[in-house]
């Protein structure tokens, strides 16, 4: 590309830096500066060799560095006022997940964007991950038949360093695993399976005793009338999350085990080992022995796939494959989860689908 698109990194905590080294890897990409007030900001700019900036509003007011798109690794709930800081001056962004802590703002986040013509994207980067890549290819290929069920873990230990400041947001109510995790997972089963509508979730014990759940039981309905349960928590000794069972982050040792188990009428996949399970034509039944193959998969690094899709989205060569209506229906879920843990009852969740019709159910 001759002309690599401007990009700035808001947000220099947990994830920020990881987004600076890839955009800095990307030749059809150009980091223009990081943003943050915390004295992390100075750091990385200095560690990384770009402009500094305390602030937004620094930022664009450069003549030099102001950027074409950014890419917002903020807590939680300053999404959207970030977002919609860069958006109202043309900025496109890329919002860390969840796109916002409600629905509600987060539907005006993308209403102003549609208005302003600037492109939203949702950082459900595991999208873009091979083994995903991969089952969703063999899901949509029919090998295993019509969808029937679902099982998922996502089951880990977070350090207690990982709640202290400037991480303590992560103590409150915005700050649990349903909104920063489980808000991942249901992404992917939204693009694996299809809508959710219905969920209830019961609360696991807290022993941190923080405000932000710890984790949950959990059972899902989804449109198709397929139907899944779930497992999630982040204060449990276990090697079966996606982290753990990809080896995606380099902060986490590989472990390998299955945390995604899908079940169809004519076979079965299990994830991330990529096997799928069946019985030969005429022979389904328990008492014959099962056929099992593995899927190979070429497993790339999907911070880049993300950060090259963001850089063809704005410059027009290709739509959002997690636009921020994709992301507004997995926060959907995840508010119906919270709800449910609330009330100790199941919940409806609007019916919309994050790949064909959540246009329609948001903005019909």
């Amino acid at each position: 590309m001759d002309n690599p698109v401007t990009i700035a990194i808001i947000g220099a905590g947990s994830i920020g830096p990881r987004h600076a080294q890839t955009v800095l890897e990307d030749s059809n990409a150009r980091l223009v500066g990081i943003v943050d007030p915390a004295p992390r900001g100075t750091e990385l700019a200095t560690q990384l060799d770009v402009p500094y900036y305390s602030s937004i509003a620094d930022l664009l007011r450069s003549e030099s560095d102001r950027p074409e798109a950014a890419i917002i690794c903020t807590p939680n709930h300053t999404h959207v006022a970030v977002a919609l800081a860069l958006v109202e001056t043309g900025v496109h962004v890329l919002v860390e997940k969840p796109v916002s802590s409600d629905v509600e703002s987060g539907r005006e986040l993308v209403r102003r964007a549609r208005e302003k013509s600037v492109k939203v994207l949702v950082g459900h980067h595991r999208r873009f991950n091979s083994y995903i890549v991969a089952a969703k290819g063999v899901i949509d290929s029919g090998e295993l038949g019509e969808i029937v069920a679902v099982n998922g873990l996502w089951t880990t230990c977070k350090p207690e360093e990982y709640f202290d400041p400037p991480g303590e947001w992560r103590r409150g109510k915005d700050g649990g695993v349903i909104l920063i995790n489980m808000v991942h997972e249901i992404d992917l089963l939204h693009e694996l399976v299809g809508p959710i509508t219905r969920v209830y979730a019961e609360r696991m014990p807290s022993r941190r005793g923080f405000e932000a759940e710890e984790g949950a039981a959990i059972t899902l309905r989804f449109r198709s009338g397929a139907v899944g349960s779930f497992l999630l928590g982040d204060n449990l000794p276990s090697p079966h999350c996606f982290e753990a069972g990809t080896g995606e982050n380099p902060g986490i040792p590989r472990a390998g085990k299955d945390f995604y188990r899908v079940f169809g009428t004519k076979g079965m996949l299990s994830v991330p080992d990529l096997k799928v399970w069946g019985y030969e034509e005429g022979k389904k039944r328990w008492g014959e022995e099962m056929r099992v193959r593995e899927v190979p998969v070429a497993v790339e690094v999907p911070f880049r796939g993300q950060l090259a899709h963001f850089v063809r989205v704005v410059r027009g060569l290709e739509g959002p494959r997690c636009s921020g209506e994709a992301g507004l229906a997995a926060l959907a879920v995840c508010e119906a989860l919270k709800r449910s843990l609330e009330t100790g009852l199941p919940v409806e969740v609007d019916l919309f689908d994050s790949r064909r019709d959540v246009q329609k159910a948001f903005w019909a």
